[in-house]
């Protein structure tokens, strides 16, 4: 892997005005920059959806960078999604069945989340998530990924960024995520 492309998906609102994913964002930049090719998309400022999809042919590994909003994507990186992965350039039909006709193979991805839920409501079978760990929590969004033929990392997440807000272990967590998953791959 050498060429990594960072999409920030945060979509603003007055009660969400996206600092933290910035901040992640730019972390994410900043840690990886000395080792590898980075571009980026920051999806609220506009795109191209012809050059997002020469990024994408372009990049080795995709990370996004996205708020969690009612256990999904904001609605504006779901727009995103909808228009840059098109028929032909991300996916084809395929005689070996649904799903088995991505373009994308060969590449890798990583979602780095930011959550208001607790830490604590995942991998505990009486809580919310009904025990599921954050990567079976967003099957769904894997599901997307792996139906153009992206590999999966594992994810990182930030917890309890509403109500208890901690930037710096979310940074340090980042970075050691970081290191873990892709540099020392």
């Amino acid at each position: 892997m050498k060429n990594v492309l960072i999409i920030n998906g945060h979509e603003y609102y007055d009660f969400a005005k996206g600092q933290l994913n910035k901040t992640l964002f730019e972390e994410i930049k900043k840690v990886l920059s000395n080792d590898f090719e980075i571009e980026t998309t920051t999806i609220q400022d506009g795109y191209s959806i012809e050059e997002e999809q020469e990024k994408y042919k372009w990049a080795d590994l995709i990370i996004f960078q996205t708020p969690i909003y009612w256990f999904s994507l904001p609605g504006l990186f779901k727009k995103y999604i909808d228009e840059v992965y098109s028929y032909g350039v991300f996916f084809i039909g395929s005689p070996e069945g649904y799903g088995k006709g991505g373009l994308m193979t060969g590449k890798k991805y990583m979602y780095s989340t930011t959550w208001n839920a607790p830490e604590n409501e995942f991998n505990v079978k009486e809580k919310f998530f009904n025990g599921k760990p954050l990567d079976e929590a967003i099957e769904h969004l894997h599901k997307i990924q792996q139906f153009v033929g992206l590999t999966h990392l594992e994810s990182f997440a930030a917890y309890d960024v509403v109500s208890n807000p901690n930037i710096e272990k979310y940074l340090k967590e980042l970075r050691e995520h970081l290191e873990r998953v892709i540099k020392n791959h």
